[in-house]
């Protein structure tokens, strides 16, 4: 039987830490609540050597990741739902709090909500951990006394969308890894074996085939101007990253990107399901529709999909909804529009939305399926291709010397 490893809240309202045995998770949990206690994390009991960094949320932003963010919207929601005021709750999370960015924003947040400040109000001077649309719903929470709720439904979303981008990390993983073994055997190829070969080459005198002339060029070019090849890598990814950085060159880019087949699709339904998502989370929670249009605009991650949103607003300020301006914009799919317009006709928007990123969650793993099914055998035909053609020329440079000594 495992043993996990707990942390709850007990009836006295002290976090308690142990571990117990249980056949599962769940049977974990439910042993805790009998006893009394409110459970904050179960974990299955580490042995041997811990590799849980590799589950860290690595960013290069300055507030807390992502994976941070939702662990301690779901802690929050669990102790406000097991009635606990909400100094308390984040009382404890200052205790329980394992990293120090962590602990240290949770402390200011309580010191602003226990002189006086609404939590939303306290989140806003943490603007660098929690998002935009983040802070507005759980200003509407705490306007419609629906905090726990909203807090609840937030971590949902947090942990949809880390669920569906690791998924999309762990796919790539193979591929990426593909592509590294066929730079590095190139490399090998080009500076070590061509060059081992190239002096017998040259002290035969005969007149070399024309493929092997070319991969003793490329291996010479490889050799002496390898540094210059990767400063001018270098020198179009950061220029490439300085032209994106201006709005202008970001749309254009972005609209062309989404022409693209297969990959232009693929965008375009993470961002739609992504779309759906926040929006039905907004609206559920209270947030009026051209709030919460301007909100979703900050979690797309396409420039041109974003632009459309912001050019309908007018429209959708005007009453003529949201399905139709979406459909004149030309860039959300046919099925997207559909499914809002049904929405909006049966006054249930807000569950169009949500069935409509299940929807579309569903097609992008669907795509990116396909995707990897003709990527990585392209990457390895590419590779053995390339291989086997500095091989054959090697070859017929040999060849052609033993005929002339024969």
């Amino acid at each position: 039987m495992p043993t996990f490893h707990y942390k709850s809240v007990a009836e006295s309202g002290e976090v308690v830490e142990g571990q117990l045995e249980a056949s599962d998770q769940t049977a974990a949990v439910a042993r805790l609540q009998r006893l009394g206690h409110v459970p904050l994390k179960i974990d299955t009991a580490a042995s041997g050597l811990s590799l849980d960094f590799l589950k860290q949320d690595v960013s290069l932003r300055r507030g807390l990741g992502t994976r941070d963010i939702t662990t301690v919207t779901r802690q929050v929601a669990t102790l406000l739902g097991a009635g606990l005021p909400l100094d308390r709750a984040l009382d404890i999370l200052v205790e329980m709090a394992e990293k120090a960015p962590q602990r240290r924003m949770v402390s200011k947040v309580v010191e602003e909500v226990r002189g006086g400040a609404t939590l939303a109000d306290a989140l806003d001077k943490q603007e660098d951990s929690f998002p935009v649309y983040y802070r507005s719903m759980v200003r509407a929470g705490e306007a419609g006394a629906t905090l726990e709720s909203v807090l609840e439904r937030l971590a949902d979303f947090m942990e949809r969308s880390q669920a569906t981008r690791a998924q999309l990390l762990s796919s790539l993983i193979y591929p990426i890894i593909l592509l590294v073994v066929a730079c590095l055997s190139l490399t090998v190829m080009l500076t070590v074996v061509v060059p081992t070969f190239k002096p017998l080459l040259d002290d035969a005198g005969a007149e070399l085939p024309l493929p092997t002339q070319i991969v003793i060029a490329a291996g010479d070019v490889f050799q002496a101007y390898w540094w210059l090849m990767l400063l001018g890598a270098a020198a179009a990814f950061f220029g490439a990253r300085a032209a994106l950085a201006r709005p202008a060159a970001r749309l254009w880019c972005h609209r062309h990107l989404l022409r693209l087949p297969l990959a232009g699709q693929l965008w375009v339904k993470i961002d739609v399901a992504r779309f759906a998502r926040t929006l039905s989370t907004l609206l559920s929670n209270g947030v009026v529709l051209l709030s919460a249009l301007a909100l979703t605009r900050d979690v797309l991650s396409n420039a041109a999909l974003a632009d459309a949103l912001g050019r309908i607003e007018p429209d959708v300020k005007a009453g003529r909804g949201l399905a139709e301006p979406l459909a004149e914009s030309g860039l959300f799919p046919v099925l997207a529009v559909q499914l809002l317009r049904v929405g909006e006709e049966s006054g249930h928007l807000e569950d169009m939305l949500a069935k409509l990123a299940e929807i579309y969650d569903a097609d992008a793993a669907t795509t990116i399926r396909r995707l990897l099914a003709l990527l990585v055998p392209m990457l390895t035909l590419g590779l053995g291709l390339l291989i086997a053609f500095i091989i054959a020329s090697i070859l017929m440079a040999l060849f052609s010397i033993n005929e002339l000594v024969l």
